[in-house]
C-alpha cells in the first residue's frame, strides 16, 4: 500500500512540475500607433517601425506619422517624422551601424497627400544612444541623397564590404504583377558602386512578372544567393556575373506577389558551409491573371532547401512539408539555430483588392496563427513542429512585420490589406496596431548573463567575455551566436544572419573565450548581437560592433 502511494504521489509531482514548466507564450505589449509594415531593430532597446502615408492615429508635425520607435522596455512608441513615403521599402544596417530605409511609393496617399515621392528614397537613421530614442530622428535630403534609379517593393543586402546591395523593385505602383514597362531589372549599391550607374541583370529580367521583393544572401564566398519567382543565381558583385542554379520545384514561386519566404541557416566553423531554406508561397503560374486567383486559392506547404555545394547545387532542392501551406510566412532565426516559421495565410495571395472573392480588401485568407519551430540539423520529414507552440488570434498577414528582438523573444506588428487605415470588418481585413511578443520558454526560468562585450570584435581573433551560468545548467552544452536580426519587410528579413562561433568555457564557467569568424564574407562587418544558449537556455543578446565601425566600403581585413 506504501509503494502504491508512493508512486501515485510521484506521478501526482510530475504532472504537477510538467504542468509549472514554462511554455511558448504569446504576450499582448501595446499599440504601435502606426501599421508596422516594416521593422528592424536599431539598439539594444528599441525597433524602428515603418508605415506607409495612411492616416494613422499616431501624430507628429499635425499629420499622421509613418516611422516610429518601440522601446523594447517599456511598450512606448515615439513618432518619427519621414519626409518620403517608405511604403514597400527595404533596408538594413551598414558597416557603420546606421540603418538605411531603401526605396518606396510615389507621393502622396490617402492620409498624408503632401508626402514627397520616396521611390528613389533613402532614410538614415544613425545609431542612437539614448535608451528611450530622445532626440533620435530620421534623416533625409532627398535633392541630393537619393537611389539611382526608382525602386518600389526592392530587396537590399548588407555586403562584404559593409555597404548595401540593393535588387529589383519596380519604378511605380504595380496592380498586381510587376511588369516589363516598370520593372526596375537592375542592381545597384548604397554607398554607390561602378560609377553610380545600375547594373542590368538578366536574373530580374528572366523572372518577370512574380520577383518583387527578390531574396538575397550573402555566401561564405562573398558572392549572393539569390531567388527570385521560382528560379535561383548565385551573384558575382565584383564582374556582375550570374550563375544559373536549379529551379525551386513544383512550380512553386516565392516572391511577390506570390510571398513565400527564405532564410539562410545558420553557419558553423570550421567550413560555414551555407544553405538555403525557401518555405511557402504558392504553385500558381505566373501567367494567371489575377481575376482568375481567388482570396481562397490555397497556398503551398512546400519547403525547398539547397546546399550551396558543387555537389549540393548539382542534387538541387529537397523538399519537405510544413504543417499547413502558408502564403506570407517569415523564417527568423532563433539564437539555438532553429527557425521560427510564424505569420501568413493558408489561402490567398498577397495584395489588395485584385483578385476574386477578396476579404474586405484582402486577396489573402484564413491566417495562419500558430506557429512552427524548424530544426535544420534533424532528420528529414522530422524537422518541423508546433508542439508547444500558442495560437495567437490576431490576423499577421499582409503587411506586418516580426523581428528577433535582443531580450530574446519575437516582435510582431502589423497587418493591412488596405489603401488607407480600416478599422472596421472582419480581423484579418482591419489596420492592426496591436503589438505582441511571442516568447519562448527561457523568458521565465533564470537565464545564462554575459556580464561584459567587446566593443568590437575582428575577424578571426579571440575575445573573451565574462559570463554568468545557472548551476542547474549543463555547462558542456554551449552555443554562441553572432546574429545580425535583419529587416522585416513583406515576408522577408533582409540580412538576417546567424553564425555560431568557435566557444570555450573556462573551468570556474566564469568566463567565455569566442573566436570571431574568419573574414567579412563570413559576417559581413558592422553591426551585431552575441546570444549566449547554455542547455537550451538563451542569454539576452549583448551588441556589439564586427569590423572596424568605420562607414563603407570597409575594404582593409
Amino acid at each position: 500500500m506504501k509503494i502504491i502511494l508512493l508512486l501515485v504521489t510521484s506521478v501526482t509531482l510530475a504532472t504537477s512540475l510538467e504542468s509549472q514548466a514554462p511554455e511558448w507564450t504569446f504576450t499582448l505589449k501595446g499599440n504601435s500607433g502606426i501599421v508596422a509594415l516594416e521593422s528592424i531593430i536599431v539598439s539594444p532597446t528599441l525597433a524602428l517601425f515603418f508605415d506607409r502615408a495612411s492616416d494613422d492615429p499616431l501624430q507628429i508635425n499635425n499629420h499622421s506619422a509613418w516611422g516610429a520607435l518601440w522601446d523594447l522596455q517599456t511598450s512606448q512608441v515615439t513618432p518619427l517624422d519621414v519626409t518620403t513615403n517608405g511604403f514597400c521599402a527595404s533596408g538594413g544596417l551598414i558597416s557603420n551601424g546606421s540603418m538605411v530605409s531603401v526605396g518606396g511609393f510615389q507621393k502622396g496617399f490617402p492620409g498624408n497627400p503632401t508626402i514627397e515621392d520616396g521611390t528613389m528614397g533613402l532614410r538614415i537613421f544613425e545609431p542612437c544612444n539614448d535608451p528611450a530614442g530622445v532626440g533620435c530622428t530620421i534623416f533625409e535630403d532627398p535633392s541630393k541623397l537619393h537611389l539611382a534609379e526608382r525602386r518600389y517593393y526592392p530587396s537590399s543586402i548588407r555586403i562584404p564590404d559593409g555597404s548595401l546591395m540593393i535588387a529589383g523593385g519596380s519604378h511605380n505602383s504595380v496592380a498586381f504583377y510587376n511588369t516589363i514597362e516598370e520593372a526596375a531589372s537592375t542592381i545597384e549599391f548604397f554607398p554607390p558602386k561602378f560609377g553610380g550607374v545600375p547594373r542590368p541583370s538578366e536574373f530580374l529580367k528572366r523572372t518577370l512578372p512574380a520577383n518583387l521583393f527578390p531574396r538575397q544572401f550573402v555566401l561564405p564566398s562573398g558572392k549572393i544567393f539569390m531567388i527570385a519567382n521560382n528560379q535561383s543565381i548565385i551573384y558575382d558583385i565584383d564582374t556582375g556575373d550570374e550563375r544559373i542554379l536549379p529551379d525551386i520545384p513544383n512550380g512553386v514561386r516565392v516572391t511577390n506577389p506570390f510571398d513565400g519566404s527564405a532564410i539562410l541557416l545558420p553557419l558553423s566553423p570550421p567550413n560555414f558551409t551555407p544553405e538555403v531554406l525557401a518555405c511557402g508561397g504558392t504553385n500558381i503560374s505566373d501567367i494567371v491573371p489575377p481575376s482568375e486567383i481567388s482570396s481562397q486559392t490555397p497556398a503551398t506547404d512546400q519547403c525547398s532547401r539547397i546546399l550551396l555545394t558543387e555537389e549540393g547545387i548539382k542534387r538541387g532542392w529537397v523538399i519537405e512539408r510544413m504543417l499547413e501551406p502558408r502564403m506570407m510566412p517569415e523564417l527568423v532565426h532563433v539564437p539555438n539555430g532553429q527557425i521560427l516559421i510564424i505569420n501568413g495565410a493558408r489561402t490567398g495571395v498577397t495584395g489588395i483588392a485584385t483578385v476574386r472573392d477578396p476579404v474586405g480588401n484582402s486577396n489573402a485568407d484564413n491566417p495562419a496563427f500558430t506557429p512552427s519551430l524548424y530544426t535544420p540539423n534533424a532528420p528529414l520529414g522530422r524537422r518541423i513542429s508546433n508542439i508547444g507552440m500558442p495560437t495567437t488570434d490576431i490576423a499577421r498577414m499582409y503587411h506586418s512585420s516580426v523581428t528577433l528582438t535582443p531580450q530574446g523573444n519575437f516582435l510582431i506588428a502589423g497587418n493591412n490589406p488596405n489603401n488607407d487605415t480600416n478599422l472596421t470588418g472582419p480581423i484579418n481585413t482591419r489596420s492592426e496596431f496591436r503589438v505582441e511578443t511571442l516568447d519562448p520558454p527561457f523568458m521565465f526560468v533564470p537565464r545564462p548573463r554575459i556580464l561584459n562585450a567587446p566593443e568590437k570584435l575582428d575577424f578571426g581573433k579571440q575575445s573573451t567575455l565574462a559570463v554568468s551560468i545557472p548551476t542547474d545548467l549543463d555547462p558542456r552544452n554551449v552555443q554562441v551566436a553572432l546574429m545580425d536580426l535583419g529587416f522585416s519587410s513583406h515576408a522577408f528579413h533582409s540580412s538576417a544572419r546567424l553564425v555560431f562561433m568557435d566557444a570555450r568555457l573556462s573551468r570556474d564557467h566564469s568566463s567565455l573565450t569566442i573566436t570571431a569568424p574568419p573574414n567579412p564574407n563570413v559576417y559581413p562587418p558592422g553591426p551585431a548581437f552575441v546570444f549566449l544558449t547554455v542547455d537550451g537556455v538563451t542569454s539576452e543578446g549583448q551588441q556589439v560592433m564586427v569590423g572596424t565601425g568605420a562607414s563603407p566600403p570597409q575594404n582593409n581585413f
